[in-house]
This record gives C-alpha cells, structure tokens and sequence, in this order.
C-alpha cells in the first residue's frame, strides 16, 4: 500500500471557504512538466519566501496522471492539486507547495497558471527549508482571464418570508426558517460566512468502481460519532462570525475530533482558529483557505495551539507569538489519495475507521435558511433570492438513512441556534452540492506531554 507522506487525515467541504486567492487553474492547466528554482538557504519555517529572490538551483518534474510526479533523475513520487489555487508534490525526500499565479487588472483577474508565487520547499522531516518558484515552460503563456464578482457591500441580508415559504412548498425532505441574527447583515459578511467569493469550477468527478462498493459492504448502516456506545468524540458547535474562516473551524473540529479518537476521548481540546486566521501563509485570513493546508500542511509544519492561547476575533488581526504548546499532524491526505479520487463509498470508509473528515460542498441561496430534515438544494428558487454561490468547509461526523433517503450529518461552524443544534443533514450518494467530491483525513499525533 503507497503511504502518501504529504496527506493529512481530513475531510471538509467543497472548496471556497476553503477558497482564497482568485486564481483558476484546472487540472489540465498544471499537469505537465515544470521547472522549479530554488534557493539554498536550508533554514526553517520562519523562512520568509515573499522576499527572496535569490533563485540558485533548479530541478526539473513532469506531473502525469492521475497522481505520478517524476524527477530529471527518474525518482518517482504523488502530487496533488488544492482545488484550483496551487499544487503540492512530494519527491525525493522533498515536500514542494505553491499558490498558482494570477495578476487584476482592475474587476479582472488573469490566472497564470504557466507560473506559480513564491512557495515552499523543506524535507519531509520538516528540515532544511527553502524558497522556490515554478514555471512551465512548454505553455504558450496565455493568461486566463476571468470576470471578479463584485460585491455591493453596502447590501445588506434580509429574510424574506415568500422565499421561505417557496421553500418547504416545493419539497419535504427539509425545513426553511427564517434567523434574526443574519438579518441586516451586511451581503459581503454573508458570503464570507459561506466560504468567501467562489469561482464556478467544477470538482472533479471520480465514479466508484465495483471493488470500492465491495470493500465497504460490511460497514453500518447507520453511524454517529457523536454516539460510539454512548459518548460522543465531536468537540462542541462554534461560531465562525462574518469572518470567511470556515476552514480554520473546519480544520480544528477534524483536529478536536480526532484527537479525542486517538486518546479514547481522555484528551479533550478546543484549537485556535485565530493562529490559523492571523499566522498562518497558507490560507488567506478572513478570505478563506483550505483544510488540506490547514489540518494536514499548517499542522505538519508548524503545528496548533489551544483556544486560550489565541482567542478568535474573527478579524484579520496579526499574529502573536506565543509559547504555548503545539500539536502536531503526524499525516494528511485527501481521501481516495489525490484531489479528484474522492467518492461516497470511501468517505464512509474514512469516517468509520478513521474519524470525521473535513470536507467542502457548494453553498447555494436556500442553504443560510435550513432548520430540519435531510437538506438537498432547491434549483427552481435561485431567481427568487439572489446570491453569489460560494464553498463552505464543514465537518461530517455521521451517516445514516431516513425514510430511504441516505444522508451525511454534518457539523457546521455557524453556531448553536442555527440548524439541528448546530449540524445538518444533506443527501448522500449523489454528491449533493459537491459534498462528496473533496474529502480531507488527517493522523493526529496523540502524544500530549
């Protein structure tokens, strides 16, 4: 069996509140051969690669399907992308991360996904870091340009009674409710709520085969880590506010609960969302990020602290030091092995064996309304209700099947008040707004003293 050092045992959501920068690079844009250049300062994580330029060495990859990576040496090694925004692989020893390049002209974004920023590079024991910056060079250099949604930040949110209603009339699986506190919330810190301003790729897709559906026949029908025999290893609902942080809670509850797993529930800790918020190069604050580079790479290199440490402000404040103790991700990954391997059958196996996953899943107008029952979105309202569609990270912790609809339960980060006590049911097995398209697992190293 591979053992794919670079991943990190996490599920979330689709991918835009786990989103950031406004680059858009497909999978055909990055596959292919790159040069990276690199310099040779063998430092640590404190490195700062957004000054350097002192670009000495270089190494030539070529990424091919579906996650093979080969060197100019012939050593062979996995890649992954990270959504649409930059890619990781790991070679040789090495672990290489990089956000893809883009350029604004004013409302406009160009992707340059021939090119990335300056990234990172250091052992896969965490020593010996570097700077480095990639290019491909048998592209034809065009940049991709794309539309920037603006966002009337003066707009403000508002119920609106008829929408609700046209909900719970057109189905029945779930209920709509109308929340006081979004009210006369500004539009931007609704959609920030959700993940932040999301592109329209689509995830990719990977069917599953006979073997994986075999391979998962013999688990439960119904499953709840909030229940194992009677105790529950789910850390408890929080509120991410109008900060586009969704990742970072995302990150920490797949964290939390996994922590409590690998304890049997004797370690019990609550992580700072503000250090990944405020400190962390990988994400983008209050505009978003990843899970995969929270929970698994953020972890891995330079490890989580607890709440006190760092309370959340929900601001993009900046980063404090501290000397509180730090935990570690020992291993991170995206279920099914890379970006795009990802299916119903296997993230029930990870959820199972392994504990809750991280995931992302496409947030639509209907969803900020869901009080009840087993959600699926309502296509036909989306006239009614204009909203800018955006990806929101969320952490299943359960399974199970109502009436002969399958569904995930799924903990959210938007607080108690909001849906079944803070979670919510979505349909499963048809990859319902993405769900099942990006998973996220994570190996916690449960050592404590």
């Amino acid at each position: 069996m591979r053992i794919l050092s670079l991943f990190l045992v996490f599920v979330i959501l689709y991918n835009k509140c786990d989103a950031d920068t406004p680059a858009n690079c497909t999978y055909e844009d990055i596959v292919g051969t790159w040069i990276f250049q690199y310099t040779q300062i063998d430092g640590d994580n404190t490195i700062n690669c957004t000054t350097e330029t002192n670009y000495v060495s270089a190494v030539k990859l070529t990424l091919d399907f579906p996650d093979l990576a080969v060197d100019q040496d012939g050593n062979t090694g996995f890649w992954t992308l990270i959504y649409n925004q930059g890619f990781e692989v790991v070679i040789g020893g090495k672990k290489w991360f990089a956000f893809s390049s883009y350029k604004t002209y004013g409302h406009t974004v160009a992707s340059m996904c021939h090119l990335t920023f300056p990234g990172w590079v250091h052992n896969t024991d965490g020593r010996s870091w570097n700077c480095y910056v990639g290019v491909k060079p048998e592209t034809t250099n065009i940049d991709k340009l794309g539309q920037e949604h603006n966002i009337q930040g003066k707009s403000a949110f508002r119920n609106s009674e008829s929408f609700v209603n046209g909900i719970n009339s057109n189905q029945s699986l779930w209920k709509a409710t109308s929340y006081r506190q979004f009210e006369g919330m500004p539009m931007e810190d609704i959609i920030k709520m959700a993940g932040g301003k999301g592109s329209a790729n689509a995830f990719p897709k990977c069917a599953p085969v006979e073997k994986k559906h075999l391979k998962v026949s013999n688990l439960p029908k119904q499953f709840d880590w909030r229940d194992q025999n009677g105790v529950n290893y789910v850390s408890p609902v929080r509120n991410q506010g109008s900060c586009g942080s969704c990742y970072a809670f995302g990150s920490m509850a797949l964290y939390e609960a996994r922590l409590r797993i690998a304890t049997n529930n004797t370690v019990q800790k609550v992580f700072s969302t503000q250090d990944i918020v405020s400190c962390s190069q990988y994400s983008q604050g209050c505009d978003g990020g990843f899970p995969y580079l929270i929970a698994g790479k953020y972890g891995q290199d330079f490890g989580i602290i607890e709440e006190e440490c760092f309370k959340y402000t929900g601001e993009d404040s900046p980063c404090i030091q501290t000397s509180c103790k730090r935990y570690y991700t020992r291993d991170y990954y995206y279920v099914g092995g890379f970006y795009g391997g990802c299916n119903e059958p296997l993230m029930r196996e990870e959820l199972v064996k392994n504990g809750p996953i991280a995931i992302s899943f496409q947030v639509y107008n209907d969803f900020v309304h869901y009080k009840s029952g087993i959600y699926h979105h309502v296509d036909l309202l989306d006239k009614f209700n204009p909203w800018e569609i955006t990806n929101h990270v969320v952490l299943i912790v359960g399974y199970g099947e109502e009436q002969g609809v399958p569904y995930w339960i799924v903990k959210n980060s938007w607080g108690t008040d909001w849906g079944e006590d803070g979670f919510f049911r979505i349909r499963r097995g048809n990859d319902e707004c993405s769900i099942e398209s990006m998973a996220v697992g994570i190996v916690v190293d449960p050592i404590t003293s």
